[in-house]
C-alpha cells in the first residue's frame, strides 16, 4: 500500500499557521509556499526525474519541498499522509506522465496505481467544489521529456495555463515561481486618472470650492510603509467599483491584523478623501470593519462600517507630512499558531475583507 500511495513531493510554508503540531518553523522557511507534488511511479527514470525536480526547487529556489521517499523513515498510514498534504498545501503540482493520466482519467484497472487514483480523485473533487480557487492552486507540470498530452483530461491542458519545465534552472522554473508568488514578470502598470467628458467640469467645480486638483493616492505616491496583507487593486463596495483601492485581505492568517500603509505627503496636499467599507465578495458578511487615519502620528476617530454600509471619509491634511491608514477587523484571530489550529478543524479565523476605495488627495 505504501508504494501505491507514496506519490508525492511537497513544500511546506514556514509561516506558523502552516506548521504541523510536531514541527517547528525554521527561520529560512518564513516566506516559502507549501507545495505538494502529485506524480505516479511510471518508471525508475521518471521517479528519478521527479526527485531531481523536487531537489532543485528545495535547494536552489528556496521552496521547502518534501518528497515521499524523504518521509519514508518510519511506518506511516500513507493515505492519511497524502490527504493531509493535499489539504494543507498552498499549491498542488500535478506531474504529467502517461500512467498518471490513465489513472487520473479513470481508464486504469482498479488495482493499478491505487495511490495516484486516490489522490487524483481528491483533486477532481476539489475542482468540482471550487473551480476558480482550485484552478489557481492546482498546477499541471510538464517535466523535460514529457508531453502536454500527458496532463490529465480534467486539468484542461489546452485551455488553461500549464507549466512546461525545459530544464532545472532558475530560468527554467521562473513561470512556476511567479505562480507561487502571485507576481507577474510584466505586472500591470498603475492606471492614471481617467479624463472623460465630465472630468474637466468636476475639476473646475472642485477648484471653485477651494478643493484643488484631485489625485488618486495610490497613483500619485509610493507607500513608505506597507503591511504584508495589503494589495493595491480594484475593490467593489456596495455594488460600486473603485479601480484604485487599498485592500486588506489575508490568505490563511494575518501577518499583522492592522497592516498599516503610510505615505510621505511632502506637506503639499490640502485634503484626503476615501470611501471605506467591507468588500462585496467578503466570505463573512457579518464582519465589522474599523478604519482609522493618522496625521503625523496623531490618530483621528475610528470609523466603523458593516457589510453593504460603506462610509465616505474626508480629512484636512494641510501641512501634514505623514499619512498613515489602518483598517482592521476587531475579532480577527491574531495569534498565528491559534489561527492554524482553528483552520485545521475547519473553523474561520475571522479574516478581514476591507478596502479604502479610491483614496484621493486634493492639492
Amino acid at each position: 500500500m505504501a508504494a501505491a500511495i507514496r506519490t508525492r513531493c511537497s513544500a511546506i510554508c514556514g509561516r506558523p499557521d502552516n506548521v504541523g503540531a510536531d514541527r517547528e518553523p525554521l527561520a529560512s522557511e518564513t516566506s516559502a509556499p507549501r507545495v505538494f507534488v502529485s506524480y505516479s511511479h511510471d518508471t525508475e527514470e521518471h521517479k528519478r526525474l521527479v526527485r531531481e525536480f523536487c531537489t532543485f526547487l528545495r535547494t536552489e529556489s528556496g521552496v521547502d519541498v518534501r518528497l515521499d521517499v524523504w518521509d519514508d523513515y518510519e511506518r506511516r498510514d500513507w493515505s492519511l499522509w497524502a490527504m493531509d498534504q493535499l489539504e494543507s498545501a498552498d499549491f498542488v503540482l500535478v506531474i504529467a506522465s502517461p500512467e498518471y493520466k490513465r489513472r487520473a482519467d479513470g481508464t486504469a484497472a482498479a488495482d493499478e496505481g491505487r495511490g495516484a487514483q486516490f489522490e487524483a480523485a481528491i483533486i477532481r473533487d476539489g475542482l468540482t467544489r471550487d473551480l476558480r480557487a482550485e484552478t489557481r492552486r492546482i498546477l499541471p507540470i510538464v517535466l523535460p521529456g514529457r508531453s502536454i498530452d500527458e496532463i490529465p483530461t480534467f486539468l484542461l491542458a489546452h485551455s488553461t495555463t500549464r507549466y512546461t519545465i525545459s530544464e532545472f534552472t532558475t530560468e527554467g522554473v521562473n513561470d512556476l515561481l511567479a505562480a507561487f508568488s502571485g507576481v507577474a514578470e510584466y505586472p500591470t502598470p498603475p492606471r492614471g486618472t481617467y479624463v472623460g467628458p465630465t472630468f474637466a467640469h468636476q475639476q473646475s467645480r472642485d477648484a471653485d470650492s477651494g478643493r484643488g486638483k484631485a489625485r488618486l493616492l495610490t497613483v500619485a505616491l509610493e507607500p513608505v510603509v506597507r503591511g504584508a496583507d495589503l494589495r493595491l487593486t480594484g475593490a467593489d463596495l456596495n455594488g460600486i467599483h473603485y479601480g484604485n483601492s487599498i485592500v486588506h485581505r489575508c490568505a490563511a492568517f494575518c501577518a499583522d491584523p492592522r497592516s498599516p500603509i503610510e505615505f510621505n505627503l511632502r506637506r503639499t496636499f490640502r485634503e484626503f478623501e476615501s470611501v471605506v467599507g467591507i468588500l462585496d465578495d467578503a466570505t463573512d458578511a457579518g464582519q465589522l470593519g474599523y478604519f482609522q487615519v493618522f496625521l503625523d502620528g496623531e490618530a483621528t476617530q475610528q470609523v466603523e462600517v458593516g457589510y453593504g454600509r460603506p462610509a465616505k471619509i474626508r480629512y484636512d491634511i494641510s501641512g501634514v507630512l505623514r499619512l498613515k491608514l489602518v483598517a482592521y477587523r476587531p475579532d480577527t484571530v491574531a495569534n498565528p499558531m491559534l489561527a492554524g489550529a482553528i483552520a485545521a478543524v475547519g473553523r474561520s479565523s475571522k479574516l478581514p475583507a476591507l478596502a479604502w476605495g479610491n483614496p484621493t488627495l486634493f492639492e
